[in-house]
């Protein structure tokens, strides 16, 4: 029987992940806040559900938490004042997974919870989150971890760029921007989609993985060029080291045995691949 695997939260990161997955004959249902939405998940193959945490619990789609996994990509509001809601929409899916056939879970996370502390940080480091976000996501990883009815593995992924994405926009013709001279911590979203499914693939749970490139240019280097290549506008950075970080990823290949897709932001940035 294929295993079915449930993805709360079919955005940008989400819905790519779900085509793979179907292609990999997985049973795959995904959840959107948007009406709207619906139909494409349909059309891609994915059993579509309207979820919308936090607005009512007694609405919640128990037929979406019949699933072998659950992935939860659903990242927490900018605003601060809005943090907590993120946390009790986190334990309002435990809850709902407690209800569950759900044995394993996969939680999207973010490097911001190391903040920027100025040196190499792997999965072993101590978390000291500056942000809001941060501290939210901090909880919510702690939340989900120290449950015994299911196993969670926790998934931080540095910067996001790829499709939809592209890093020449982020600073294009701005100037007198700060600390050009900080490493970048990103990852690309084939990486992020090929190392979740080597996590289902291998079983991979209970384990806490920084999903980074090895590579860490400069900040003024790896945009000035992204610029360029998107035909924009050059940045002007101001050449200087403030608050910085390395996210160290490659507890990946140690477990997984993965090595990333886009290992040479150089490479990426020379070729046609968006």
């Amino acid at each position: 029987m294929n295993q079915k695997i449930s993805i709360l939260g079919c955005g940008w990161y989400g819905l790519e992940l779900a085509k793979l997955l179907i292609e990999k004959k997985y049973l795959v249902k995904g959840s959107t806040t948007s009406p709207a939405k619906l139909h494409l998940l349909d059309q891609e193959g994915i059993a579509a559900h309207l979820l919308d945490l936090g607005v009512n619990e007694a609405q919640i789609d128990t037929d979406f938490f019949e699933s072998d996994v659950l992935i939860i990509s659903i990242p927490p509001k900018k605003s601060a004042s809005e943090q907590h809601l993120f946390v009790d929409k986190i334990k309002q899916v435990i809850k709902a997974i407690n209800c569950s056939t759900i044995q394993n879970v996969i939680f999207i996370s973010s490097t911001a919870v190391y903040g920027d502390h100025n040196k190499s940080v792997n999965e072993d480091e101590l978390v000291k989150p500056v942000t809001d976000s941060g501290k939210a996501i901090v909880t919510a990883e702690q939340l989900l971890k120290e449950q015994e009815g299911f196993q969670t593995t926790v998934l931080r992924f540095a910067g996001l760029i790829g499709p939809g994405r592209n890093p020449g926009r982020f600073f294009a013709g701005k100037t007198n921007i700060p600390n050009g001279a900080a490493p970048v911590n990103l990852i690309h979203l084939d990486d992020c989609i090929s190392l979740t499914y080597q996590i289902i693939k291998q079983n991979a749970y209970g384990y806490t993985f920084n999903a980074c490139s090895p590579d860490h240019l400069q900040k003024q280097d790896f945009y000035t060029q992204a610029s360029l290549k998107a035909g924009l506008e050059k940045p002007v950075f101001i050449n200087e080291l403030k608050d910085w970080k390395i996210i160290d990823g490659s507890y990946t290949n140690k477990i997984l045995n993965y090595n990333y897709l886009v290992a040479s932001w150089g490479d990426w940035l020379k070729s046609d691949k968006p």
